[in-house]
């Protein structure tokens, strides 16, 4: 595959390789590809639906290696591509040395701060979202033990931990939260059958509700947990469809409206740091008609009550990125 795989119409292509400028915007998918059923997929959804309510063109790259990134970001740059939205905190170094050499563009990040002029660095409270989820495993949990299998272990994912077990202990403070990682590699974001493995560890200790947060590694989670008859909860994207009656729920993480809103600013996008959490609709969990039945009124009154409070500022979730701690669990 090469660096420049999967760019949308010949246009777009011409462009690129000619070097000529067209304020046409580019999106670049971290390692997984855009169709991980997660969170590169969710920012897929947010550059398509840009596209269609506009009838506007994009520019798209999928990372096939670590040592690409910089040079995606050179090409795209150059090309003419404006505003350019990466997904991902492991663009964070390669960004820093190439916003400097393009001041006319504007760059968009998900997941990591960039401090730039020409930088729009969006990131997430997803210990909020997480919470919500981890109240949800502990109300439906028959066996008071529940799972957490993060993908790379960074502080990132153990504040989607540490929220969940925050969730869980709030429903009930004798319950047990086993928190694994999937590795310490890159790697970790698209190893399913890991995933699988992990899942069907965890239930043999009594985990019957088990949440990934592992990018494309998750949808090894849930296949285990459907075929071990426990529940899963999905990460940024909906996934409830996955495994319909199987997935207790999915904590959404709006990508698809941090790529949507960047690419409808365009050119005009605003540098700065801006934080999506539940009071901006940046995180939520996810209901239908695949789930309904496994989430009783009660549980969701209790859930949304929680909600209220999150936003309004009565209730504080901790953040596991603020000092490394994590109140309600041990990794």
């Amino acid at each position: 595959m090469t660096l420049m795989k999967h760019f949308l119409g010949a246009t777009a292509t011409l462009a690129l390789t000619a070097g000529v400028a067209a304020a046409e915007p580019a999106i670049i998918f971290d390692l997984g590809g855009k169709f991980d059923k997660s969170f590169n997929e969710a920012a897929f959804n947010g550059a398509e639906r840009w596209a269609k309510e506009t009838g506007g063109t994009y520019k798209e790259l999928e990372m096939q290696d670590e040592a690409q990134r910089e040079q995606a970001l050179r090409r795209l740059a150059e090309a003419g591509s404006n505003p350019v939205v990466m997904t991902g905190f492991a663009f964070g170094d390669a960004l820093t040395k190439v916003a400097p050499d393009f001041p006319d563009t504007k760059f968009a990040i998900i997941d990591m701060v960039v401090d730039a002029p020409n930088v729009k660095s969006v990131v997430f409270n997803e210990h909020e979202g997480s919470y919500l989820v981890g109240m949800m495993a502990g109300l439906a949990s028959k066996t008071g033990t529940v799972g957490f299998i993060g993908g790379m272990d960074i502080p990132l994912i153990r504040k989607f931990g540490c929220g969940y077990a925050q969730g869980v202990k709030a429903v009930n403070a004798d319950a047990t939260v086993i928190l694994n990682m999937t590795g310490t590699t890159p790697a970790a974001w698209n190893d399913p059958v890991k995933g699988a493995e992990l899942a069907k560890g965890q239930k043999a200790q009594g985990a019957d509700v088990i949440y990934a947060a592992a990018g494309g590694t998750g949808v090894g989670v849930l296949q285990a947990a459907a075929d071990e008859g426990i529940l899963s909860i999905g990460v940024d994207s909906n996934q409830n469809y996955m495994h319909p009656g199987s997935v207790l729920t999915s904590m959404l993480k709006r990508v698809d409206n941090a790529v949507y809103e960047a690419f409808k600013e365009g050119v005009d996008l605003t540098p700065g740091i801006n934080v999506m959490g539940l009071a901006n609709d940046g995180v939520g969990y996810a209901m239908d008609e695949n789930n309904a039945s496994l989430v009783t009124a009660e549980m969701q009154a209790a859930v949304d009550a929680a909600a209220e409070q999150i936003k309004s500022g009565a209730l504080v979730v901790h953040d596991y990125m603020s000092d490394n701690t994590c109140p309600a669990a041990t990794f």
